[in-house]
């Protein structure tokens, strides 16, 4: 999506509940950590509490930004938040497992430590599955907080158990959503190929949805 989009989103959300808003903010809309620094000023602006950085090119070749311009860019971005004044929380992420990294662990300990170094608030390398990955990013990073992106394949993974790990914030991405329309998928093939609606079985009652939409 493009920035202007993004940032009309991020409002829109933003002003619509009292709770905490973190905008998943890409790469910054941006390359360079001056143009970092000015999207995160304008994202900071629509009254988020939070933001993430990655650093991921969105290219195959380089896949990530080299790694001193991925920490000047964490910089760029932690500065431009100090600067507005407000308390912003910054996620520095290490997309290495997402974009098939060679070393994704030596990589995401690597880049993670050094962003927590720039600034980050929170460090993430969303992909991590192995336990033991996991408690070493976090034993890397502390006394800074990771967090966990659980998602449809992180089978065996509880609330408590990343909790023992030390991981301090859990994601679950577009999971949730996946997984309605998932259920959506599945009822809709049973009809149309058994004509059985059993499917439709533990759908949300009209009154609830009613009631969640009118706090909303």
């Amino acid at each position: 999506m493009p920035l202007e989009r993004v940032l009309a989103h991020c409002q829109d959300i933003a002003t619509a509940t009292p709770l905490p808003v973190k905008a998943d903010f890409q790469q910054g809309y941006a390359a360079e950590p001056e143009g970092v620094a000015e999207n995160v000023a304008r994202c900071v602006a629509t009254g988020v509490a939070g933001l993430s950085i990655e650093d991921a090119t969105g290219s195959e070749t380089p896949s990530l930004f080299e790694r001193e311009l991925a920490i000047e860019r964490i910089r760029a971005a932690r500065a431009a938040i100090d600067s507005s004044g407000h308390p912003v929380v910054l996620t520095a992420r290490c997309e290495a497992w997402l974009v098939g990294d060679a070393g994704p662990l030596q990589t995401a300990l690597d880049r993670l430590v050094a962003y927590a170094d720039a600034g980050a608030d929170c460090l993430y390398a969303p992909g991590v599955r192995a336990p033991n990955e996991i408690e070493e990013i976090v034993k890397a990073v502390h006394p800074k907080p990771v967090n966990v992106l659980v998602g449809s394949s992180a089978t065996g993974f509880t609330v408590p158990k990343l909790a023992d790990l030390g991981v301090r914030r859990i994601s679950v991405g577009s999971a949730l959503s996946r997984a309605a329309w998932g259920a959506v998928e599945r009822a809709a093939r049973r009809i149309l190929d058994d004509g059985m609606f059993d499917g439709l079985d533990g759908a949300a009652p009209f009154s609830e949805l009613n009631e969640i939409f009118e706090r909303t």
